[in-house]
């Protein structure tokens, strides 16, 4: 039988995740708008709580939570500010947890426990300049040296590479395997020579977001770089974004949530030739558009994670829940403005930055064109 809602511990937990968010990350939201950063205190206020490192194992100090535990989180802190999920992603995200699976005892000990208490913060050096959404063109070249590796290349639009301490860079060492064995994982300290942040570019959405250019020439990095087996770079990549396509679906339905809530409150406070606007049918039609699409992104998201977490193979759904959530929240924040009016275009009101945030949903992690061409080539085999 489908799982239409979450579990009795999660439904309790949700309610301690509402009133955290709402009483102690809103303000901290508030000054990440105005500063355009995100300040210490809501790196400190997230450790001090136990939200860092929820995915990572207990024994590196992580909080050994399962991925639906995982996605609440995302989905609740998402109902302020996105980047208290980027946070949480970039200690328990794509690196963290291939790390955490894949890495060596040296690399657990080296990374995992800074990780999971924020001290360090890991990147996914994947994208380039000629390999988008066709990952498997990427042009990063890993050559094997005496005791290690040379690599070269270029990777661009990276999530908080400029703050990152360690990324892990996907290089092609075999040019004619690919994919199929010849790409291989590469964890890459800050500060190693031949590997520098050339770029910083401020996205659509909050000025906090930012993604860089990592310009990495003659860069040697030794054996123990390795993440996982030679060759094996692509699967782990691709198995860090299924998960992470979940982790993108429930941020999505938490601003859906929350665009909806300010929707509504609005149009009952808001009157218009004499009457709220709640009385008017063409905001009741919006309202209830919205309300409909984020019951089924929630329903399909909710089982999807079920089955996950069962061990049950579930094929293209990840790819499905990201593309509708994505794009359903797209509509809903669209919605949520229209009913605001002229405040829906204030730069200040949350309305107004979450609609140029939940634009990035719709490229980050697979575009949707991306989610249907998975989709489709599964059902045409």
């Amino acid at each position: 039988m489908m799982q239409l809602e979450i579990t009795p511990e999660l439904a309790e937990l949700r309610t301690h995740l509402r009133r955290f968010t709402a009483e102690k990350l809103e303000p901290l939201a508030r000054e990440i708008d105005r500063r355009g950063e995100v300040p210490q205190s809501a790196v400190d206020l997230l450790r001090e709580h136990g939200y860092l490192g929820m995915r990572l194992p207990a024994e590196y100090g992580g909080g050994g939570f399962d991925l639906p535990t995982y996605c609440l989180a995302l989905e609740e802190f998402a109902r302020s500010h996105r980047m208290f999920t980027l946070l949480l992603d970039a200690t328990s995200g794509l690196n963290p947890i291939a790390i955490a699976r894949y890495g060596s005892e040296a690399q657990k000990k080296k990374y995992v426990a800074g990780l999971a208490n924020g001290t360090l913060r890991a990147s996914f050096g994947l994208t380039e300049p000629e390999a988008g959404s066709d990952s498997q063109a990427m042009r990063t070249r890993a050559e094997r040296r005496d005791g290690g590796w040379m690599l070269n290349g270029l990777k661009h639009y990276i999530s908080g590479a400029h703050q990152a301490d360690v990324v892990m860079v996907l290089a092609v060492n075999d040019a004619a395997k690919r994919a199929r064995g010849g790409i291989t994982a590469f964890l890459v300290d800050r500060g190693t020579p031949g590997f520098e942040v050339t770029r910083v570019d401020t996205t659509i959405g909050s000025e906090a977001m930012k993604l860089a250019e990592l310009s990495i020439e003659n860069c040697f990095v030794p054996e123990g770089a390795v993440l996982g087996e030679v060759g094996q770079g692509f699967p782990i990549a691709m198995e860090s974004l299924a998960s992470g396509r979940l982790g993108v679906s429930c941020s999505c339905i938490g601003v859906a949530d929350r665009l909806i809530e300010m929707s509504s409150a609005y149009a009952k406070e808001r009157s218009t030739f004499g009457a709220p606007l709640a009385e008017r049918q063409a905001i009741q039609w919006m309202i209830a558009d919205s309300a409909v699409e984020l019951s089924m992104a929630r329903a399909y998201t909710y089982e999807t994670l079920r089955r996950v977490e069962a061990g049950e193979d579930v094929g293209t759904a990840p790819s499905i829940c990201k593309l509708y959530c994505s794009e359903m929240v797209g509509r809903v924040a669209d919605r949520a403005v229209q009913i605001h009016g002229g405040m829906g275009l204030l730069r200040g009101y949350p309305v107004e930055r979450f609609y140029r945030d939940v634009r990035h949903y719709r490229i980050g992690e697979g575009s949707s064109e991306i989610q249907r061409m998975l989709i489709a080539r599964e059902l045409l085999r």
